[in-house]
């Protein structure tokens, strides 16, 4: 089994104690247990730091789960500043080899807020 953290930006969520990847990698190197993850939401991330693509490559055997959405408004990938394109591609040179998850609120209706699967697929 799996266990995972996930830190949430404080700008969505003020207040919130678990805010930063380095705060959830000492949390894991604290607890020191074997079966302990980051899961990654690049919406939370970019929310409190940036560099994506430099995060995921320093921490990539840290973190067991990626999940994704745009910024701002936290709708699908493509609605926002988040080059998603970019980042998959990244996740796939860097060998992440874990599942992507999203959690995000459709701009407009489910089906719509489902097309940027089509493009990433495409981009392939």
């Amino acid at each position: 089994m799996k266990l995972l953290v996930e830190p949430i930006n404080t700008f969505d969520i003020p207040g919130f104690y678990l805010n930063r990847t380095a705060q959830a990698i000492a949390i894991l190197d604290e607890v020191g247990s074997d079966n302990l993850f980051v899961q990654y939401d690049i919406y939370h991330a970019q929310r409190m730091e940036g560099e994506l693509a430099a995060t995921l490559a320093k921490h990539l055997p840290r973190i067991a789960h990626v999940q994704i959405a745009d910024n701002p408004g936290r709708n699908e990938p493509g609605s926002g500043e988040i080059n998603y394109p970019f980042l998959f591609a990244h996740l796939d040179r860097i060998g992440y080899a874990g599942w992507v998850g999203c959690e995000y609120k459709p701009a407009a209706s489910t089906e719509a807020g489902l097309g940027w699967l089509a493009a990433a697929r495409r981009a392939r």
